[in-house]
């Protein structure tokens, strides 16, 4: 899956050095999450803003989920697949954190919604290639987007790269299928060299975790069946 170009080093500076001001807390979200307007030299744009301080504390995973954000931004940029808006770590009005392009969307649709049109299943198979590979423990049916640009995005992806096996997911209707061809060969260099931007963001051996399942795929390239006793998050949407 090759997305059509866009300008992601603008939209990265404006993210880097704009001026951040809060607009307010979005519905919602179990964490500190804040809509924001990041404004550079008469350029601005919305952002979705989640500082640490907002961060519930967790049993499985460290403080700094925010880290993750960022991480599953390169991920994605390293295959090449374009599904996850570009997102930076920031130190913005209530401390350090990630900021996210936020995405004009259709939020009537969501997964569930998405998977009826079959212009958009080549995307949400990517997206799930992509939590197998980043282990993403809380993929619900909201976090698939519509944007208004046309094209599927994935985001909220905090609770993702943990050694241990941790994918929730709704999206189960691919289990059995073989993996696209496409997405193999673009996991496949995953396995093999992973992206040096991950350090700082994920620890060595959640990246080493993280070459070991893109291995796991290319050698078994089919979407797998639902077996944890915890297969799906909740709220489903």
């Amino acid at each position: 899956m090759r997305p059509p170009e866009r300008p992601q080093a603008d939209s990265l500076s404006l993210l880097r050095e704009g001026a951040v001001e809060v607009e307010g807390r979005m519905p919602w979200s179990s964490n500190g999450t804040y809509l924001v307007e990041v404004c550079k030299d008469g350029e601005s744009t919305r952002a979705v803003y989640k500082p640490v301080r907002g961060e519930r504390p967790l049993w499985d995973f460290p403080d700094g989920l925010y880290r993750r954000e960022v991480a599953a931004y390169v991920l994605s940029e390293a295959l090449g697949w374009g599904i996850v808006p570009e997102t930076v770590v920031r130190d913005g009005p209530l401390g350090v954190g990630s900021l996210q392009r936020f995405m004009d969307a259709d939020f009537s649709q969501h997964y569930f919604t998405l998977l009826e049109f079959p212009e958009h299943l080549d995307t949400l198979k990517a997206i799930c290639a992509f939590d197998l590979v980043a282990n993403n423990a809380d993929r619900k049916g909201g976090h698939c987007l519509l944007g208004t640009d046309g094209r599927i995005w994935s985001v909220d992806h905090g609770l993702c790269f943990h050694v241990d096996p941790k994918l929730r997911t709704v999206m189960w209707d691919f289990e059995g299928m073989p993996i696209p061809e496409s997405l193999v060969s673009d996991i496949a260099r995953l396995a093999v060299t992973t992206p040096a931007q991950l350090h700082g963001l994920i620890d060595g051996e959640e990246i080493e975790a993280l070459a070991a399942r893109a291995a796991a795929v290319v050698k078994h390239p089919v979407y797998p069946p639902a077996r944890s006793a915890r297969p799906y998050p909740w709220p489903l949407v």
